[in-house]
């Protein structure tokens, strides 16, 4: 009985005890787990599919969010420097004067990145519908027209002279964004 001693090569063991059939294929047997490798996928598996592409919306959730960030960034340096500002002539001290100075810096933050996240959202918005409905090229005449757009319609509760003139700031930033900036090698490879 001892003789006749069929164990796999490789194998610490010896398999199944004279069961197993002796292998020619070195490579796929682990010599850790006593298991062939070959019937485990070679390709490795990730979430996101290569072969897929975002949609118009799924690329401008990237600028939504940094345009939030970057709003409440300035908002809170000009909180800071108004709250320096108006409590240097007061006379708060100690944990009364750190709160007014953060309460301050808390209301700048969340006003500029609020109003910079909507008109965040409804560029993006708007550009995604010209995209999809009229024009599929033209990249700058889009980015002109949204922007235009987007300033007319975010103060468009203020009164048609302050509608007017926030179109022409929406206008000309949206010029400086579609002929200068994101002309540049730097930006495009994250566009």
């Amino acid at each position: 009985m001892m003789e006749n001693n069929n164990t796999t090569p490789g194998s610490m063991f010896g398999g199944l005890g004279g069961m197993a059939q002796p292998r020619s294929n070195l490579q796929g047997l682990s010599p850790y787990l006593n298991i062939d490798t070959n019937y485990l996928q070679s390709t490795p598996e990730y979430v996101f599919d290569e072969d897929t592409k975002r949609g118009l919306m799924e690329k401008s959730f990237t600028a939504i969010g940094t345009s939030v960030c970057v709003g409440a960034g300035f908002g809170a340096a000009h909180g800071l420097y108004k709250g320096h500002r108006e409590l240097a002539n007061s006379d708060l001290t100690g944990k009364i004067r750190r709160t007014q100075l953060l309460n301050h810096l808390g209301k700048g933050a969340s006003s500029s990145s609020n109003a910079i996240g909507s008109v965040a959202v409804i560029y993006s918005l708007t550009h995604a519908l010209l995209t999809k409905t009229v024009y599929e090229q033209d990249d700058e005449l889009k980015s002109i027209l949204c922007g235009t757009f987007t300033g007319a319609f975010f103060k468009s509760t203020a009164g048609i002279r302050k509608c007017a003139m926030s179109a022409g700031y929406g206008m000309g930033l949206a010029a400086i964004w579609a002929f200068y900036i994101k002309k540049q090698e730097e930006i495009q490879n994250y566009l």
